[in-house]
């Protein structure tokens, strides 16, 4: 028998599966049966973002599945040519149309566009709206280095639910870690 997969309590309560599938560079053609599978060998986290271009296939993939929507943790990312307020909030839309849901378990900020940080925090001050209209369950951001994380802190009404970083034996990131443990931010790797 399969061991169950522990949940992660993020700093808003909601849980999220603490193993999940990501589909980063999975050609769309091949994204509906990646997931279908994925689900089927029990994973209920699904990691896309709008950059992949396969957020439709994703959600092909989960609606038709036996599981059920309502059992999958979806998860995807807003990309940087689409900060900004309204900019955000309509990715928003165009995101869920393509996942075929009305709400979103985690959107993420896909990464910090320092050439241009007030449009990153005007993004996330979408992500905050969203959060507040029941939208998405939890709100997050993607790559954000220490000097990143501290200019949204500064600004920002709720503090991102996750941070999602690059991490491996060889790239520790120790500074990163240590802030978001020190505001309650899960590091997602």
């Amino acid at each position: 028998m399969a061991q169950e997969v522990p949940d992660i309590t993020l700093n808003n309560g909601v849980e999220m599966p603490s193993i999940g599938l990501g589909v980063f560079q999975t050609p769309p053609d091949e994204t509906r049966s990646a997931v279908a599978a994925a689900l089927d060998a029990g994973y209920r986290h699904i990691d896309t973002a709008a950059a992949y271009g396969n957020e439709r296939e994703v959600g092909e993939a989960v609606h038709a599945s036996e599981v059920g929507r309502a059992a999958v943790f979806l998860e995807t990312k807003i990309w940087i040519s689409d900060y900004g307020y309204d900019e955000t909030l309509h990715a928003f839309d165009k995101s869920a149309g393509k996942l075929g849901v009305e709400q979103i378990d985690l959107l993420i900020l896909h990464q910090a566009l320092p050439s241009s940080f007030d449009k990153t925090l005007e993004a996330y001050r979408a992500l905050e709206t969203l959060l507040k209209d029941g939208k998405v369950r939890a709100i997050g951001v993607s790559n954000f280095m220490v000097e990143h994380l501290a200019k949204l802190l500064a600004k920002a009404e709720v503090v991102p639910a996750v941070n999602q970083i690059e991490l491996h034996p060889y790239f520790q990131q120790p500074e990163v870690k240590a802030l978001n443990t020190e505001h309650g931010i899960v590091t997602q790797a």
